[in-house]
């Protein structure tokens, strides 16, 4: 179940300002492969030391979202931008930095897949997180939390529970109709809820530190969820599913979150989107 990894890794990727991809740094070396065959058991996420980039069972969409720090909804495309899958390595020059990453994505699109994009503001219904009347009722987890160095975005599905590794000390585990989040930051939380709800998040709750969150649900609302997390990454559905979603109900997080004294309230806001004029299904030869 790779889709949550992409929303979490985007966080941990992109909340930075993205450079140029025509000036900015780039991979030294560059392996791109495309995944012919799903495995049965398969991890996904992003792996970053202090010489190698690893984005392991991606799609293109993915790599947008990270390169333009973008959801899934904010991005304009063809749909086989979501379901044809890759192994992406890159070397990393001696000076890499995190706030560089965006902008060596964007120069691997565009010189291995020939990308041409454009970016524009549209207006989106949203939900903004805010903390209810009542004050916040999470356990706040403020001890230091290690940083600066190399990090990991990872995920691995074990018994049917997705474990995510998002680095300094921050997870989340997906799995038994439940969804245990550590150590996350509001916007690490709003990232999170958006993947799993109608539409996007903003973190309006103006909240600082870290903490831990436990959204447990009724088996069917927990898979209409996971229906909504894999429409929001661009996969495709049979009939009976979106039957499924449509008659599910949408009130079953905002219910969760309500306990813990946050609250989704709808808004309108305009959203950057960055639009994909061109993308080449094959990339060039490593």
């Amino acid at each position: 179940m790779p889709r949550p990894v992409s929303a979490l890794a985007l966080i941990a990727l992109t909340a930075v300002t993205v450079a140029s991809a025509q000036t900015g740094p780039r991979f030294e070396v560059t392996s791109v492969k495309p995944i012919l065959e799903q495995p049965s058991n398969s991890a996904a996420g992003v792996q970053i030391t202090q010489r190698l980039a690893r984005f392991s069972n991606v799609s293109l969409k993915d790599v947008v979202g990270f390169a333009f720090g973008m959801r899934m909804q904010q991005i304009v495309a063809p749909d086989w931008l979501g379901s044809v899958r890759f192994e992406i390595a890159g070397t990393l020059p001696e000076n890499f930095k995190p706030a560089d990453m965006p902008a060596m994505l964007q120069a691997l699109l565009e010189d291995r897949f020939h990308m041409r994009a454009h970016r524009e503001m549209r207006e989106f219904a949203a939900y903004g997180l805010e903390v209810a009347p009542g004050g916040i009722k999470l356990p706040r987890t403020d001890e230091p939390t290690p940083g600066g160095g190399p990090f990991t975005v990872t995920a691995n599905t074990s018994a049917g529970v997705t474990a995510i590794d998002l680095g300094n000390g921050a997870t989340l585990a997906v799995g038994n109709n439940r969804f245990d989040a550590r150590k996350v930051t509001m916007l690490q939380l709003a990232e999170v809820v958006a993947r799993f709800v109608d539409r996007n998040v903003l973190d309006m709750t103006a909240l600082t530190g870290r903490y831990d969150v436990m959204i447990e649900l009724t088996p069917e609302d927990f898979r209409a969820a996971m229906l909504r997390s894999a429409v929001a990454g661009g996969a495709t559905l049979p009939p009976q599913a979106f039957q499924l979603l449509e008659s599910s109900s949408l009130s079953a997080i905002p219910d969760a979150l309500k306990s813990m004294g946050l609250v989704l309230q709808s808004r309108r806001a305009p959203l950057d989107v960055v639009v994909i004029d061109s993308i080449d299904k094959v990339p060039t030869e490593n």
